[in-house]
Parts: C-alpha cells; sequence; structure tokens
C-alpha cells in the first residue's frame, strides 16, 4: 500500500511540473536573420546550439551536444493559396556536402557512441546489428518526436513549424536546403529552398 501511494505521489509531481513548462513558442519566419522569401513563401532555418535554446524547445536534452543539430525550420505561407508539403530537408556545409535529416525516433535512440566502432575498425564493413532492446539514451525526451516538423497542408495565410534534426555541427556558411512544396489545388511544384542559418 504504500509503495502504491509513493507511485501516485510521483505521478502527481511529474503532471505538476507539466502545468508549469512552458510551451515552445517561435516568431514569425520574416523575423530571424536566416530566412529566405520566394514565390510569397518565407522559411526560416534557426539552428539550436545554446543551453538556452535547447532548453527553451527539449527541457533537459540539449541534442547539438551529442552530435545532433536541431534545426528548427517556420514556414510561412502569404501565397493565398493552401499549399501540401512533404518537406525534405538536408544540411548543407560550406564544402556543399549534403547530410539527410534523421528520423526523430532515432535521435531519441542516440547516444553519441553509435556507429563509431566500425568507423575505426579493420573490417570495411559495418557489423550486423544483433537484436536486442532498444536503451533509452538521454535524448529520449517526448519533445524530440512532439516537436519535429511534420506538418502536411498549411492554409493560405498560415504557418507551420518543427524541427529537423541532422549529424551535423553548425559551421560558418552551413545552410539549409528544403523540397517538397506543392499548390494543394494544382499539385505544381514551387521552387527549392537554400536557407542559410544567418
Amino acid at each position: 500500500m504504500r509503495r502504491l501511494a509513493i507511485v501516485l505521489l510521483s505521478i502527481a509531481a511529474a503532471r505538476a511540473g507539466d502545468k508549469n513548462k512552458v510551451p515552445f513558442t517561435s516568431r514569425p519566419a520574416a523575423s530571424y536573420p536566416g530566412h529566405q522569401t520566394l514565390d510569397k513563401i518565407t522559411i526560416a532555418a534557426v539552428p539550436f546550439v545554446t543551453e538556452e535554446q535547447a532548453a527553451s524547445a527539449f527541457g533537459k536534452a540539449n541534442p547539438y551536444k551529442y552530435g545532433i543539430l536541431p534545426v528548427l525550420v517556420i514556414l510561412q505561407n502569404d501565397t493565398g493559396k493552401a499549399l501540401r508539403l512533404d518537406l525534405k530537408a538536408e544540411f548543407v556545409d560550406a564544402a556543399n556536402r549534403h547530410v539527410d535529416a534523421m528520423a526523430p525516433a532515432d535521435v531519441t535512440l542516440w547516444d553519441g557512441s553509435r556507429n563509431a566502432s566500425w568507423k575505426t575498425g579493420s573490417s570495411p564493413l559495418p557489423p550486423l546489428p544483433l537484436p536486442r532492446k532498444p536503451k533509452k539514451g538521454p535524448l529520449h525526451v517526448p519533445e524530440i518526436e512532439g516537436l519535429a516538423f511534420s506538418a502536411r497542408l498549411v492554409p493560405a495565410g498560415d504557418s507551420v513549424r518543427g524541427f529537423f534534426y541532422f549529424e551535423a555541427q553548425k559551421l560558418p556558411a552551413s545552410k539549409i536546403y528544403l523540397t517538397g512544396i506543392k499548390d494543394a489545388a494544382t499539385g505544381k511544384d514551387y521552387f527549392y529552398f537554400e536557407v542559410p542559418f544567418e
């Protein structure tokens, strides 16, 4: 009975902590230094690299500390038409190397050392994965998946936002390359966006 009381008190304390948490917010896309406007669509790309930025979105977890660069993407639709999104994101460094975005579920399992052992080993092939229960890493927080970019439709005059995650470092002249924006009524593709971080 005592154990049940302790469990119930722990749940109540966790819920009280959640009520005090300030929800994540962002500014309009055009207010960030790293933004681009084409065809009345404005997209901002904001890398989250500081402890303060990470705390505002992910609480105690800081993906950048573990080699994952979270990039907040805000898309403002001023076209006067609804947009359909199948947004694909790539990180592009100054040498024009492209890195695909990671699945948010993979980020929650990331521990910063995965795949490191076979990269430096003598075998040119990675070891075969063994079936095992995935460990909960330091990035196993609900905000990683909850704040990931998932919008599929943007009504006229509205905006959407979310994070893309990359195994990359923010370096000068880095940018994000985005494709997959279409006119919802006609299916016409909009031009790609290359949004600098600054």
